[in-house]
């Protein structure tokens, strides 16, 4: 019998992490499921670890090199049985009855994709100190549908907002291979989000559950934190890329307007870190130089300054070890 949700994890250089992500697998209140973990050429003990579980519904593969998040969940996704698939990281970790709750709300809500809140939790810690809808500012309270204009709208780099390219839902099979629907092997960051754009511009049903199914680990030295300005210009690309391939993009004003109206945020934030970097770096030639190119340099700067002070607030005397991290 093929199982009902098809769970799969990219892994590399989380031998800490990997075994508290696979316990929670095993301890879903759903049976009928699989775990697919990738090893994406780790160089420490990940992979022992992944091998240690004896469970004949985990399945270990192996990449002979590294093959980045992208291109081993991808590899997962091909390997799959289930008529769902989900994501779980493998730093990561499940509420027991999470993958149940969400199938139940996929076959009653005739969805597609289907998105829980998350716990957001300190890499230091065990319990979470808030989640992804509270810190958004937004009230919901019932199942939400979201629409792509409104996945596009409250996801804006720097800005408060739902931030639904964080959140890892469980997708229709289906929906990805008979469109041929993968993640983008050349972005480190972002991929979740712009996986997500592709299967709503497909017309997928995105549901949305308001309570927090979901452990969502922010770990110092992430890739996704590391290199502003290196993930900045992947975003432009991205964005410009996906408002030339995709046709739905022109038919649709409203979703053009908001795409583009992120892009000229990436911009003037690229801007920005370009100068940055070169001041971390003591460049400052090049600083001035970057400065000059980028006149709205700053604006930019001043228009940062409250969300600078707000943070380190959070971070310094509340303690918030994940201040920087849930919106740049």
């Amino acid at each position: 019998m093929k199982p009902e949700v098809s769970v799969i994890m990219p892994a590399y250089n989380t031998e800490t992490y990997i075994a508290q992500a696979i316990e929670s697998f095993l301890a879903q209140t759903l049976n009928n499921i699989e775990l697919i973990i990738v090893d994406d050429a780790s160089r420490d003990r990940t992979l022992e670890v992944a091998r240690s579980f004896n469970d004949k519904r985990i399945k270990v593969l192996v990449n002979e090199q590294n093959l980045g998040a992208s291109g081993s969940r991808n590899r997962a996704i091909k390997e799959a049985q289930g008529e769902w698939v989900a994501v779980l990281d493998s730093d990561d970790w499940y509420a027991p009855n999470r993958l149940e709750t969400l199938l139940q709300v996929a076959y009653s809500e005739n969805a597609d994709i289907v998105a829980d809140d998350l716990y957001i939790v300190n890499n230091s810690q065990s319990s979470a100190w808030s989640t992804l809808i509270r810190e958004s500012g937004e009230n919901i309270n019932d199942l939400k549908i979201i629409d792509p204009i409104y996945f596009v709208e409250t996801d804006v780099y720097g800005k408060r907002g739902l931030h639904l390219g964080l959140s890892k839902p469980i997708f229709n099979r289906d929906l990805l291979i008979k469109n041929s629907v993968e993640y983008d092997k050349n972005l480190t960051v972002v991929q979740d989000f712009w996986l997500d754009m592709k299967c709503l511009v497909l017309g997928a049903k995105f549901v949305l559950l308001p309570q927090p199914y979901y452990y969502y680990r922010c770990r110092e030295g992430s890739l996704v934190y590391s290199n502003q300005k290196n993930n900045l210009e992947q975003c432009c690309q991205k964005v410009v890329e996906f408002m030339e391939e995709e046709d739905i993009v022109n038919k649709n004003p409203k979703l053009a307007h908001a795409l583009s109206n992120n892009l000229a945020v990436f911009q003037r934030n690229l801007a920005y870190y370009r100068v940055v970097e070169q001041i971390k770096q003591k460049s400052w030639s090049l600083a001035l130089n970057e400065m000059v190119n980028n006149p709205n340099f700053f604006v930019h700067l001043i228009d940062q300054i409250p969300g600078i002070i707000n943070r380190r607030i959070k971070y310094y005397i509340l303690g918030n070890k994940s201040a920087f991290k849930i919106y740049n």
